[in-house]
């Protein structure tokens, strides 16, 4: 995707990072996936996850398997 179809997505983050820049932003993706980005970066590397991929990374957060959840 270019830089300017990026910034059209309809980005979220988490309402406890609402004040921070220190968090990630999800957008939908093709296909069902999730698009990721650095909030105090928005013009930076996007990363872009399949639905399964994005679906397993949150079963291992839940799971604890990234040194739990904060």
């Amino acid at each position: 995707m270019t830089p300017s179809e990026n910034a059209a997505r309809p980005w979220r983050k988490a309402s406890a990072c609402l004040d921070s820049e220190a968090c990630v932003e999800v957008a939908d993706a093709a296909g069902g996936g999730v698009a990721v980005r650095r909030s105090g970066d928005p013009d930076g590397a996007v990363l872009e996850f399949s639905a399964p991929e994005w679906t397993a990374f949150v079963a291992g957060v839940l799971a604890g398997e990234f040194g739990g959840v904060r």
